[in-house]
């Protein structure tokens, strides 16, 4: 992945690769805390965390063709919908760096939450959310018509995989293409199992920006099935 970081300190997006002709992009939202209006950095944990997500997003797709980026925060904590804020801006600057190209969104934790939140943007084709934050209540109207994956794992003891099972099953209502994935044994830091929580990464996103070809069996299994899918 080639590092392309032409954005001014007051972007925020933080460019990692951005070919002249892209197909699409995707973008990472990194998690943070419930309130916190701290500045937030590129390398505080939960950011550093992102990079090899969307390496591994970027492992299944051909690098001249998607502009991939990480989200810049204001602030670290959720405060009063601060990630989702900065992720509208985020992809309000897209189309000038891409042009109107399809974007998927790959949220963890508190980013998880921003990213399920802007799942209705004109131009997101699809949400990965991972150990997502999904507080009681989580609007989910916004995912109406919508393609969206949550992933979780089992042994998860920061965000709770009961709460994603809970979100999948009330978006579903609300009419959105939805599924879920559990990670046996899989942490909230998605450090135990690495390899696995990456992979899925890689096949998930591959399939939500080519819905066209016929899926490998995670997004479909994880979309139709009316319990999660294990791995």
């Amino acid at each position: 992945m080639r590092d392309h970081d032409s954005t001014s300190a007051t972007s925020t997006l933080w460019l990692r690769n951005c070919p002249r002709q892209p197909r699409a992009a995707i973008v990472t939202l990194h998690g943070g805390r419930t309130d916190g209006y701290q500045t937030s950095r590129p390398w505080h944990l939960a950011a550093l965390r992102m990079r090899p997500v969307l390496r591994a997003a970027a492992s299944a797709l051909p690098l001249d063709d998607v502009v991939l980026a990480h989200a810049r925060y204001r602030h670290r904590g959720w405060n009063r919908n601060d990630p989702l804020i900065d992720t509208y801006r985020a992809l309000g600057e897209l189309p000038r760096i891409a042009g109107p190209v399809p974007v998927v969104l790959i949220g963890h934790s508190m980013g998880g939450r921003a990213a399920l939140r802007a799942a209705s943007h004109p131009q997101v084709r699809g949400v990965l959310a991972l150990a997502p934050w999904l507080p009681t209540g989580e609007p989910t109207a916004q995912l109406s018509g919508k393609t969206a994956v949550v992933v979780h794992g089992e042994h998860d003891r920061v965000t709770s995989p009961r709460a994603s099972a809970d979100y999948v099953r009330r978006a579903r209502a609300d009419r959105a293409r939805i599924g879920m994935i559990v990670i046996r044994k899989g942490d909230h830091a998605m450090a135990r199992r690495s390899s696995l929580w990456h992979r899925t990464v890689a096949t998930v996103v591959n399939e939500l920006l080519h819905p066209e070809v016929p899926p490998r069996g995670l997004t479909a299994a994880g979309c139709s099935a009316t319990e999660p899918l294990l791995l």
